[in-house]
């Protein structure tokens, strides 16, 4: 699918929401879109995890780390999983590691920052439950668009394409 964020804001300007500019690129995909699929997680990536070892049919994982800059919550080990699982991209309210290997993947991920120090992993998290995050409020099913302009967020009953 091709679309840009500017022509969809201008076509569905009461629509859609719009993320504040907060994140930076660091997939190999710059612009991607799909359904959203949420998780609540801090300084754990167990969720993160979890969710990117099923199948991604095209959808896109929107995971508030509650914008922690103390360590990644996405490295190339499961960023890898999320290809092999057919996931659209990653829009992270947090940080990545394995930089240069995220920037030569088939994924799109968008997050604040980037940082060697790994997350922990005990098991907690929230999955499927609004997050908000970036002025915007995310629900499990919302369809996400993303490219170098920025991020628009649109009611999965109002999905623009349509």
């Amino acid at each position: 699918m091709s679309f840009k964020t500017a022509d969809l804001y201008d076509q569905f300007e009461t629509r859609v929401r719009v993320c504040d500019p907060l994140f930076r690129d660091f997939g190999g995909h710059r612009a991607f879109c799909g359904a959203a699929v949420t998780v609540k997680c801090f300084e754990d990536n167990t969720q993160i995890k979890s969710a990117l070892a099923e199948p991604g049919a095209a959808r896109v994982l929107v995971a508030d780390a509650g914008g922690s800059l103390r360590c990644a919550m996405l490295g190339d080990l499961i960023a890898a999983s999320a290809v092999a699982q057919g996931w659209a991209g990653v829009i992270l309210y947090g940080c990545v590691r394995d930089t240069d290997e995220l920037a030569g993947m088939a994924l799109g991920v968008k997050a604040l920052a980037a940082n060697p120090r790994k997350s922990q992993r005990r098991g907690e998290g929230q999955r499927d439950l609004p997050v908000t995050f970036a002025g915007v409020c995310f629900a499990p099913g919302d369809w996400v668009y993303a490219d170098g302009d920025g991020i628009l967020v649109a009611a999965a009953r109002l999905h623009p394409a349509d």
